[in-house]
């Protein structure tokens, strides 16, 4: 009695659902019965393609789950979960570019400032660092390109002529645009 009531609630259940929900359903269906005549096992085993069509028919159907004969729901809802994971873990990944990675020694002696002198916080900091970099880029343009009044005007790395066809006059700065080194552009 059971195996003909059943049969017969459902398809007048269906009768009263919309076309697209039953079409939804019948796809359903015939892609468990094509997984259970496609595999050789007892215990069958889900490719990724199955697993994405079951989780998208899952989010354009939610009421898939009633159809399920072949895996618990709980098991489509934790494949969903596990892709929504996935797909943040991959947009947020590690890209090139963003901000620069610090190097070690300046960890370092970030710590060291902040740890000798407590009052000063981060702005402090931040002002004392800037001023080092700005101090060993004018001790690096001060070694190299300015001129010097003891070597007669010329600076330590010594340049070679450039004549006027060699193309225009360019300023390269130096310490942050405070000083300029002058070039012809080839």
């Amino acid at each position: 009695m059971r195996t003909i009531a059943l049969p017969v609630l459902s398809t007048l259940l269906g009768l009263l659902r919309s076309r697209t929900l039953l079409h939804l359903e019948i796809l359903a269906l015939r892609q468990q019965l094509a997984m259970v005549n496609q595999t050789p096992y007892k215990r069958l085993r889900f490719h990724w393609g199955q697993r994405l069509f079951r989780v998208w028919l899952y989010r354009l159907w939610p009421g898939c789950l009633q159809t399920l004969q072949v895996f618990k729901p709980d098991t489509l809802v934790r494949w969903s979960r596990k892709g929504f994971r996935l797909y943040w873990t991959w947009k947020s990944r590690c890209r090139l570019g963003g901000r620069p990675p610090i190097a070690p020694e300046v960890r370092k002696l970030i710590r060291t400032m902040s740890r000798d002198n407590i009052g000063w916080g981060a702005p402090r900091i931040h002002g004392e660092l800037h001023l080092k970099c700005l101090l060993r880029a004018y001790f690096s343009y001060y070694h190299t390109a300015r001129t010097h009044l003891a070597l007669d005007k010329q600076c330590p790395e010594p340049r070679s002529v450039e004549l006027p066809g060699q193309g225009t006059v360019i300023a390269f700065p130096h310490v942050g645009g405070l000083h300029h080194e002058y070039r012809r552009a080839a």
